[in-house]
């Protein structure tokens, strides 16, 4: 069984110093606002950090939603389901249209970039922590997103039934004091039949394999800023080298070599797209790069973009 399946990692490591030329890249963009986490100053239960929106039910005032902004760092898992019309949704960078019987899913500290015009006539929004994952029976996989593939389509049937359940959580959440119990109770039905129709999709069972995939992406996730080698992966998941290799490419379609460069190149973009760092040089620092000046260059090889034309992209300039 994989333990502690969604929690956060940190990063920290040694530098040396980037020439200060690159240091004025980061004023281009504005800083990212530090802000409570919505789930615990707006939570509809007075025990869980939990949250549901539906056309009719749940929305915040304008004012409280201009202090969070269309983009944001997501802090909680986020899904929205369709169940009538359509709308588009950024995450990472990526835009992904949303339609009638389908669920987009977003992890913490992923990128979320909200439409800036309202679309679709009826759905329903679902933003909950991991103190809530914590008290469910079982972990779900489909969290960890072992395709890359964040957008869910439901087949009819299966797409009532998702419905019925956001209607039951919608109507526990009416009252801040409903026993705890009956939301996780409902909680835990909505991510069964999402995790069967994410890995349904695929056409996999969670076989050996695919759980040793499952526990790759997760130690890169949780050891990012460490770096660590093909080798010492397969070690710690007690598999050769080659094994891992081949799972990794069957289920990613890259090495695992190329999966953690990739990975580690997404979170530069994120905190880019943030102007989280003061300098290129701490940005490099926090991911675990001893030399800023290959982090730069690989960036760009990965990228095909030095960070100063990425960060100008960014803003328009």
């Amino acid at each position: 069984m994989i333990k502690n399946t969604y929690r956060c990692f940190v990063m920290g490591a040694k530098v040396r110093a980037l020439p200060e030329a690159a240091d004025y890249l980061f004023a281009l963009l504005l800083p990212m606002q530090h802000i409570d986490p919505l789930l615990h100053l707006y939570k509809q239960n007075s025990k869980l950090p939990i949250r549901i929106i539906s056309p009719a039910f749940g929305h915040l005032s304008t004012e409280i939603m201009n202090k969070y902004g269309l983009t944001h760092r997501k802090t909680h898992y986020f899904f929205l389901f369709m169940l009538e019309g359509s709308t588009r949704h950024g995450v990472d960078l990526r835009q992904f249209d949303v339609n009638e019987n389908e669920l987009l899913f977003i992890l913490p500290h992923q990128i979320h970039q909200l439409p800036s015009t309202k679309h679709g006539t009826d759905y329903f929004k679902l933003g909950f922590d991991e103190n809530c994952l914590s008290l469910l029976p079982k972990q779900y996989p489909f969290l960890i997103n072992p395709f890359n593939n964040q957008k869910i389509q439901f087949a009819p049937q299966a797409a009532a039934r998702l419905k019925s359940i956001f209607n039951i959580l919608q109507e526990l959440l009416k009252e801040m004091g409903t026993n705890p119990d009956l939301i996780l109770a409902h909680l835990n039905s909505l991510l069964a039949e999402i995790n069967v129709a994410y890995f349904s999709s695929h056409k996999s069972p969670v076989d050996d394999k695919l759980s040793k995939y499952i526990s790759f992406k997760l130690f890169v996730e949780n050891n990012l800023s460490d770096q660590p080698t093909v080798i010492d992966i397969a070690e710690k998941l007690a598999i050769n080298t080659n094994s891992l290799y081949n799972i990794v490419k069957h289920y990613s379609g890259q090495s695992p070599k190329e999966f953690i460069t990739n990975r580690l190149v997404l979170e530069a973009k994120r905190r880019l797209y943030y102007a989280e760092n003061s300098s290129v040089k701490e940005l490099a620092y926090e991911l675990g790069f001893n030399d800023p000046e290959y982090f730069s260059r690989l960036f760009k090889k990965v990228t095909g973009k030095t960070i100063t034309t990425f960060v100008q992209d960014l803003s328009g300039n």
